[in-house]
């Protein structure tokens, strides 16, 4: 009998050696005489257990890793694949403490289906959304995800059922779905997880959307360095295709939606939506002005729906499993789940899936147990490279939307980022700066010139040289660049160096322990 082995083959498990690990098990299976059909999968997000190989048994998957191309023989001298001990075992994989006490709704077939299989997608409950959608006129389909309580899970946080709503009310004579998939932040990964891993969540999400707001064609534009997911997608929109889940008749409904991918340009300022639409225009990607709004004047000027992966793939699991299942997930008006993303200096870095409302506190500890140095945890960085330094203090705050914004601070794309003691915060805020200066699109001058003055009076205040006065004009020129940039980019700048100066006054030279 043959047996079945999984082995994850996303960008991240293969750079820690899951595909040499794939070639040995063939090469240790051929020389010893076992029968195996190796299945590449998509990754868990247990990224410290990559390469995490998975066996089927009559109680479920059990799980050996991380696994090194090293340690395969030993493994198949212990028993593999059959029932075997090893140090490697981690038991039953749906059991694993660190992914059993998650609730993934998003990211439920990750790392469990052939991500290229439309038969495993099905399987596994996919496009049950679509059909649903299909049997549903245009409006209810809106009414569903507004219910749903979904929002922007790219940063902004818009309510998605109000965006839908919005394109469908807008005069058109075409209208589109643009998917941002230009996933830029430092820290984020979990965009191009699910389409390395699920990629037809995103093509049914993307298709419901378009029946919802009378869209017949979609966009993805997809960072230019994800080059494993642009081949994943690409033959998962041929595959759909064909199948007639894409294409001028969806599913013999007689109703047209079909899908071109994009590369991006390799800038950060193109994740920002109306930079994103000016590159797909094939211009430039400078920011447009607003209004007119993306809703109602977006791409080639016409109303376009503007959201993110994980927005459009969630909003197949609200049609598949309904708006009242989705809601009651979540606090306050931050429903559904978060797939928070644990980096940096972190022990057990990864995806994390969990309904908003969780603290931050329990994600780092109870998730990331700490960091990878063993040193304490002395600032977390939520929400990108522009998100707010949290200290201790904050770190109680629940991760919901508006409990964030109360700080100061924002959930953005999920990226949580983690520094231990030994970190120089004051670095941290000129890097802010520096950042903005390398990545700004240049069209607005708070961003592009202020961005530069910004490094040269942090260097100053570092330096010590009239710190008092340079002070004063840190915050005036952070308040010019909040208030006076057309995005994003320049005027989310200021909040990790103000978050810097107001919880790590002593690392600018301030306070009793400068």
């Amino acid at each position: 009998m043959t047996a079945r082995v999984y082995i994850p083959a996303d960008t991240t498990a293969c750079a820690l050696g899951a595909d040499e690990v794939a070639a040995e098990l063939a090469a240790q299976a051929a020389v010893r005489g076992v029968e195996l059909s190796v299945v590449r999968t998509g990754s868990r997000g247990a990224y410290w257990l990559d390469p995490l190989i998975e066996t089927d048994s009559e109680q479920g998957r059990h799980g050996f890793g991380p696994l090194t191309a090293a340690e395969v023989g030993s493994l198949f001298d212990a028993g593999f694949p059959g029932p075997c001990e090893h140090p490697l075992a981690r038991g039953a994989v749906e059991q694993i403490p660190w992914l059993a006490r998650q609730q993934r709704l998003t990211f439920a077939r990750a790392g469990v289906v052939d991500p290229l299989s439309l038969d495993d997608y099905r399987a596994a409950g996919g496009y049950r959304g679509l059909e649903n959608a299909l049997a549903m006129p245009a409006q209810e389909i809106i009414d569903a995800v507004r219910e749903s309580g979904l929002r922007g899970r790219g940063g902004a946080a818009f309510p998605t059922g109000i965006k839908w709503q919005t394109v469908r009310d807008a005069e058109g004579d075409r209208k589109y779905v643009a998917c941002n998939a230009d996933e830029g932040d430092s820290g984020t990964f979990a965009d191009r997880l699910l389409m390395e891993a699920d990629p037809f969540q995103l093509l049914e999400g993307m298709a419901i959307a378009g029946l919802a707001v009378g869209a017949e064609r979609g966009y993805i534009y997809l960072r230019s360095e994800y080059p494993r997911a642009l081949r994943i997608l690409t033959q998962a929109i041929e595959t759909a295709r064909t199948a007639g889940y894409l294409g001028p008749d969806l599913c013999g409904s007689a109703r047209a939606f079909d899908i071109e991918l994009r590369l991006g340009a390799g800038a950060y300022i193109c994740g920002e939506e109306t930079s994103m639409l000016e590159s797909l225009e094939g211009k430039r990607g400078l920011v447009r002005f607003k209004p007119p709004l993306p809703a109602i004047k977006g791409l080639f000027q016409r109303p376009t729906v503007v959201n993110n992966v994980l927005s459009l793939a969630a909003a197949s699991t609200v049609l598949a499993l309904g708006a009242e299942h989705y809601r009651q997930f979540g606090t306050g008006r931050s429903r559904g789940t978060l797939t928070a993303q644990l980096g940096g200096n972190v022990r057990r870095g990864g995806l994390v899936e969990v309904p908003f409302g969780v603290t931050l506190r329990e994600v780092v500890e109870g998730w990331g147990e700490g960091t990878a140095s063993g040193r304490p945890v002395r600032a977390i960085q939520v929400g990108g490279p522009l998100g707010t330094y949290l200290s201790a203090s904050q770190w109680d705050t629940p991760l919901d939307y508006e409990a964030f914004a109360a700080i100061e601070g924002m959930l953005g794309h999920g990226g949580i980022v983690v520094f231990d003691d030994t970190v120089d915060l004051a670095e941290q805020a000129r890097f802010a700066m520096e950042f903005c200066a390398v990545e700004s699109c240049g069209k607005c001058t708070p961003c592009r010139v202020g961005s530069v003055r910004g490094m040269e009076i942090i260097d100053r205040i570092r330096n010590n040289q009239q710190r008092e006065e340079q002070l004063k004009v840190l915050e005036a020129l952070c308040e010019t660049m909040v208030e006076g940039s057309l995005c994003a980019m320049g005027g989310l700048t200021p909040y990790p160096v103000r978050s810097a100066l107001r919880e790590f006054p002593e690392d600018f030279g301030l306070g009793p322990e400068a």
